[in-house]
């Protein structure tokens, strides 16, 4: 019987869910998905200090408006440190580990000749063989994982392929500090087995780690998992992932106005392919998702491609789902936008009605609620600078004698307003633009907007006339 799938995402509660670890925990997600499995969640907690539960809830909300959700409740690392702490005596007892009693000082000359002689600094195993009874007074142990000095480790990792270390350059590493908290290495290794994880997939920057933790699954006669490491991020300029190139934690990027589905799509795409399709839904990625199609060298984050396909995805959405989404961010919108939110009861009906051509000019949800703005501003309209130089008197003249044209339509549809506005301009013997900008400055107070007839549409006709009233007596 084959065993199933099992896969964990396992954050520090130290910050935010940001563009990488959002990548990792989807790749995690679409591998079980894919293999008809499960992914679990787990916070390595240990760092007391810089955990925080403001960062837990930021985590968890960003994965759950990803959409990735986890079997189960979340494993918290801090509550299995007695777990921990018998995995690290049992070690001791069977001579797989020993206590350590160098000093600071001891261990920072150590740090200090290794890298005069150009080597990584490294432990260099002085109290390996010694008996506790030399220890000296005042300081207290830790407690080293023994690793072998002769041979090779390797390993299999499906991204990165077949991997070699020389044993003789991995250090005998600290498995329980001093006040008898785990590593990471450790803790990492016992939570993984307990927790039942078959394939673990995390960042490279975790792949020295691999080396050591073989040896822990080895000697405890445990099975150890499939391991694969994929890229970090950069940015265009190949450098490490930063704020400077535009990256933001993830509920970010939901507060400004991206969606899910534009996020997952695009994360999915950094250092991962199928083929050529750019566009892909959750269930296409869980179909085609694979470890082999992970490339081997640092994805690039360009925010300008996530603000195109998310532009894609708002113009390829229900109407009523985007009106849904933009009331959401209403209460945030103050922190977002110069656009307060507008308590109005007809609010929804007038965004959706105007939606089929905002959103074709939009890249975030943000953006459309600021092109809605025009909808919702109380009269009289304060114009863009730009916008107020097109009114001059003669323009004004123009309007003077289209209102009462307008004032005559009953219907006040697209349809009718263009056929009056095209016979008005073709009589006065004047180009439409020169009608159609005058009147979007008139109800918009902006150079940009929707399309002129849907815009005085979607204002209705005591509305639009009052606007373009107002500009005329102005």
């Amino acid at each position: 019987m084959t065993q199933s799938v099992i896969t964990r995402f396992a954050p520090s509660p130290t910050g935010d869910l940001h563009v990488g670890g959002a990548r990792t925990a989807l790749f995690n997600w679409l591998y079980a998905k894919a293999h008809g499995g499960k992914m679990l969640l787990r916070i390595e907690d240990t760092d007391r200090e810089r955990s925080s539960k403001k960062a837990l809830e930021s985590i968890l909300s960003g994965m759950t408006w990803l959409g990735l959700d986890w079997e189960g409740e979340p494993v918290f690392q801090y509550e299995r440190a007695r777990r921990h702490q018998e995995i690290a005596e049992k070690l001791l007892a069977s001579g797989y580990a020993y206590r350590c009693y160098a000093s600071p000082e001891e261990l920072n000359e150590m740090r200090e000749k290794a890298r005069a002689r150009g080597l990584s600094p490294c432990y260099d195993g002085r109290w390996r063989d010694r008996d506790a009874s030399e220890a000296p007074q005042g300081i207290k142990p830790v407690i080293r994982f023994k690793m072998p000095k002769e041979g090779e480790t390797k390993l299999q990792d499906r991204v990165q392929g077949d991997v070699t270390w020389k044993n003789e350059a991995l250090d005998d590493f600290i498995i329980l500090r001093t006040d008898k908290t785990p590593t990471y290495m450790l803790a990492v290794v016992v939570d993984d087995h307990d927790m039942g994880v078959t394939h673990i997939i995390r960042g490279n920057d975790h792949f020295t780690n691999a080396a050591r933790q073989i040896h822990l699954y080895r000697v405890l006669g445990w099975n150890l998992p499939t391991i694969a490491h994929i890229p970090l991020i950069h940015g265009p300029d190949n450098r490490k992932l930063s704020k400077r190139h535009g990256a933001l934690s993830v509920n970010a990027y939901r507060n400004i106005g991206y969606l899910p589905e534009a996020v997952c799509n695009y994360l999915v795409r950094i250092g991962w392919s199928h083929g050529d399709s750019e566009i892909m839904s959750l269930q296409q990625m869980i179909e085609w998702f694979d470890l082999p199609s992970i490339g081997k060298a640092p994805g690039k984050f360009d925010l300008m491609k996530l603000q195109n396909l998310n532009g894609y995805y708002i113009r390829h959405s229900d109407d009523e789902k985007l009106v849904t989404a933009i009331e959401s961010l209403l209460p945030r919108l103050s922190a977002t936008s110069q656009i307060e939110a507008v308590p109005d009861t007809s609010r929804h009906a007038k965004l959706l009605a105007a939606m089929p051509e905002l959103k074709e000019r939009s890249k975030t949800l943000v953006e459309l609620w600021e092109k809605a703005a025009f909808l919702f501003t109380t009269r009289p309209l304060t114009l863009e600078s730009k916008a107020a130089e097109i009114l001059t008197d003669h323009v004004k003249k123009i309007l003077k004698a289209l209102f009462p044209i307008l004032q005559e339509d009953e219907e006040w549809s697209s349809a009718s307003l263009e056929s009056r506005i095209k016979k008005f301009a073709c009589e006065e013997n004047i180009k439409l633009s020169q009608i159609a900008q005058p009147l979007r400055v008139s109800l918009t107070g902006k150079l940009t907007s929707p399309g002129i007839f849907d815009v005085l549409t979607v204002l209705g006709k005591k509305e639009s006339l009052n606007r373009i009233s107002d500009q005329i007596e102005s």
